[in-house]
């Protein structure tokens, strides 16, 4: 059986990174200019994360949710 995660995914349209953080896990934080790195940085910390709060060890099951705004003048 897989623990389930939720990430938060948003586009920094400043600073041009996706940010990704998860309530399920304290201290996540990552960024990354493309959707695929953001990913990518999140595999590779999420183990890391997990053993120093003692969950390490589990099987994981990620979703991502992706937000973005958007201004738009004069629509």
């Amino acid at each position: 059986m897989s623990r389930d995660i939720s990430i938060q995914a948003r586009w920094d349209g400043e600073a041009s990174v996706w940010i990704a953080t998860s309530a399920d896990v304290p201290g996540l934080v990552v960024e990354a200019d493309t959707w695929p790195g953001m990913i990518e940085e999140v595999r590779l910390v999420l183990p890391d994360l997990m053993d120093v709060s003692g969950q390490g060890g589990q099987d994981l099951s990620l979703t991502f949710k992706a937000e973005e705004h958007l201004d738009l003048a004069g629509a």
